[in-house]
């Protein structure tokens, strides 16, 4: 923005929310986000980004708090780690920003007009709530939560996403890591507990190479109903402890109505097959395909499932689904940068007859959705999860049928 100046302070009023955990404010025909920031406040901000549209800051003090702001609920963000950066909001304050950060996206990205109600649900437990949590060793080999965008450390600080006790002797002042490893601290269905010194993934990567286990078991039980999958520490799995029984729970609601009998169903990006017992339960008769790029997922869904009616395919969903036999029912939980226009068109040609689409980015979500459009399906329903509370973070689930 023209200008204006990193270091500036500027007196800023945040009328929206940004997808991302910003807050929106207005300032001279341009746009500042400002981290921190919530609908309603009058804020003093320091500029930490200054470009030619837009710029970024962060606050230094609230001027006038919005209704909806609380005392931090997270003493690591408190002291500025980014873990949680809803921690201000009240729980009513937070449904609602987003929800209007996913209409938004829907309406500028998806293209609607005519959105479906949201069905919001909050996932219990608020505090406590994580399955695996990442932390940073600074240079003296202490552990804590990183700073937002940055690779300073909160040392000392418990996130209220931990279980209780999970993180206490890892905190401890005395204890001490690999300078600069990234701990990954899982826990199982049974409470049992994997503490791993991992060397950070790369931008662009999603695999961190161990460096040592620390402690723990080598395999972790987590189990949905009556299925247990074997998982490495390391292994994909739902960040939320109650959010697996929530989410199949919603694929067999939504995909018992269509009293299809024997069908094909494709179960896309599958993992281990979290989704497999919920389309068996669904829909009778089912013969499910599920397609994950990762072997070591697919093996572990192998195993669990095994006497189930499913296939387990590993390779790239994109250039699978050609070589399927044709589905009735699609179910397909992408990564964070979405499915895409050429998948979507992909899976169309192939004329299911309804498609559940998971997102965990409410802006991909909603461009898939526009994709969606374009290939002859139509939302039809909208089930958004605080399935990471105190955080900006969301899953949202799309019920889709030909036009």
């Amino acid at each position: 923005m023209t200008g204006l100046t990193v270091g500036e302070e500027l007196t800023l009023t945040i009328t929206a929310p940004a997808h991302g955990g910003e807050g929106i404010a207005r300032h001279e025909g341009g746009v500042v986000f400002v981290r921190g920031g919530l609908p309603g406040d009058t804020v003093t901000a320091r500029l930490y980004d200054a470009k030619k549209k837009f710029a970024r800051a962060t606050i230094t003090d609230v001027v006038h708090p919005a209704s909806g702001r609380v005392s931090h609920r997270c003493p690591a963000a408190a002291q500025g780690a980014g873990c949680c950066d809803y921690s201000t909001a009240s729980p009513e304050l937070e449904r609602s920003l987003k929800e209007e950060v996913l209409r938004d996206q829907l309406r500028r990205i998806g293209k609607l007009t005519d959105l479906p109600d949201i069905d919001y649900v909050d996932l219990a437990p608020a505090d406590g709530w994580r399955t695996r949590l990442r932390l940073g060793v600074d240079s003296q080999g202490r552990a804590g939560f990183r700073k937002p965008q940055s690779t300073d450390i909160v040392v000392g600080a418990q996130c209220v996403q931990a279980p209780e006790g999970v993180l206490d002797d890892i905190l401890a002042p005395d204890a001490r890591f690999t300078p600069g490893a990234e701990l990954v601290v899982a826990v199982d269905s049974d409470g049992q507990r994997a503490v791993l010194e991992t060397k950070r993934a790369a931008r662009g990567r999603s695999v961190s190479r161990v460096i040592r286990h620390v402690s723990g078991p080598k395999k972790l039980t987590q189990r949905v109903a009556d299925t247990e999958f074997r998982l490495d520490p390391l292994g994909f799995w739902q960040a939320h402890v109650a959010a697996p029984e929530a989410y199949t729970d919603t694929v067999t609601d939504w995909l018992e109505p269509l009293a299809l009998s024997e069908p094909t169903v494709w179960d896309l990006y599958g993992g281990v097959g979290l989704f497999v017992p919920a389309i068996l339960r669904a829909l009778a008769g089912a013969h499910v395909i599920s397609v994950e790029l990762g072997p070591a997922a697919a093996r572990t869904g192998s195993k669990a499932l095994a006497g189930k009616a499913v296939e387990f395919v590993t390779g790239d969903v994109g250039r699978v689904v050609d070589k399927l036999p044709a589905p009735d029912v699609v179910v397909l939980d992408p990564p964070r940068k979405g499915a895409g226009a050429d998948v979507a068109a992909a899976i169309a040609a192939r004329e299911p007859a309804a498609i559940v689409h998971v997102g965990c980015d409410p802006a991909t979500f909603a461009r898939d959705v526009a994709a969606w459009n374009q290939q002859g399906y139509q939302l039809k329903r909208l089930r958004l999860f605080n399935a990471f509370p105190g955080t900006h973070h969301s899953e949202t689930f799309g019920f889709l049928t030909r036009i």
